[in-house]
């Protein structure tokens, strides 16, 4: 269980699972319904591409970092290259469908998709925050990745790396399209996460930590509320206008006009009180959001 199975292409895991060649060496669809799932019980695996996968019943856990996910739903997952994914506590069933859309770097590598990839930021949520889609949007998302294997299908010309790329891309906007959809239809539990982030904020300022551990980033946030750091700002930015940055930095802002204009305090000792290590950064921060320096906000108020 302590070795990590590194499995760097396509082929490779093709061979793994079906003991067969896959139609393209950079893209395949894996079908859950044409293995078991017993036998890769109690593994820690890292992938060298990018995974989309879809089940709708597997009787056992997941485990990215120190989340778990239970595959008892019907949902979405994520991965991108090397990541690393604990699966536990499996049973052998013939209870099992769904799908994998795996592509590797290289298919995308050049095209306009390839620069997009940072901006599908659920590649690097956690396992436990998934995507959950309806029958209507399970059945779009099919009709997808259906028309990339039939397009596997044909034998290859120069239109099809174009036409698959583009379907994936396709599919990966539905899937944005689909999260902002959950965040909407989640918005209860959304605002117990930003009333909690909002405390430990507000606590952290107000405590020792500032002092050890200096400004804080939002991974440190994410960390205590266990989510994933980019969850947590898409989270913010979905509910408030504002990523999980913006909003520690408005935090600090406001704090710093307070000591600004209630003390005597030099520029330098505030910006080491709010947890910056050089007092140039906490001014370029404060004339970036305010449109003036520390000393001229002083002087204006």
């Amino acid at each position: 269980m302590n070795e990590i199975v590194k499995i760097e292409n396509i082929s490779q895991l093709y061979d793994m699972m079906y003991q067969e060649k896959p139609l393209h060496p950079l893209i395949g669809i894996i079908d859950f319904s044409k293995y078991n799932i017993g036998d890769y019980n109690q593994m820690k695996v890292s992938l060298g591409f990018y995974s989309i996968m879809y089940k709708n019943f597997c009787p056992g856990i997941m485990r990215y970092g120190r989340n778990y996910y239970d595959f008892q739903e019907g949902t979405l997952t994520f991965t991108a290259p090397n990541q690393v994914i604990v699966i536990d506590d499996l049973e052998d069933t013939d209870d099992v469908s769904g799908w994998a859309l795996i592509f590797h770097p290289d298919l995308i590598r050049g095209t306009s998709l390839s620069t997009k990839m940072k901006e599908y930021n659920f590649f690097s949520y956690d396992l436990h925050e998934a995507l959950h889609v309806s029958d209507l949007e399970l059945r779009r998302l099919n009709d997808i990745v259906k028309d990339i294997e039939n397009e596997l299908k044909q034998n290859i010309d120069k239109h099809s790396k174009a036409l698959v790329v583009s379907s994936i891309e396709l599919l990966l906007n539905y899937c944005n399209r689909y999260y902002d959809r959950q965040f909407i239809t989640r918005t209860v539990k959304n605002k117990d996460i930003i009333t909690d982030f909002e405390k430990l904020l507000t606590d952290y300022f107000e405590s020792d930590e500032v002092q050890n551990c200096g400004f804080p980033s939002i991974k440190y946030f994410a960390e205590q509320l266990h989510l994933s750091p980019n969850y947590l700002s898409d989270l913010l930015k979905k509910e408030t206008g504002k990523n999980g940055t913006e909003h520690i930095q408005y935090h600090v802002i406001e704090l710093a006009k307070n000591r600004l204009l209630s003390s005597s305090v030099s520029v330098n000792e505030i910006a080491y009180d709010l947890g910056f290590g050089y007092p140039q950064y906490f001014s370029k921060m404060f004339k970036k959001n305010t449109g003036m320096t520390p000393v001229e906000y002083r002087k204006l108020n």
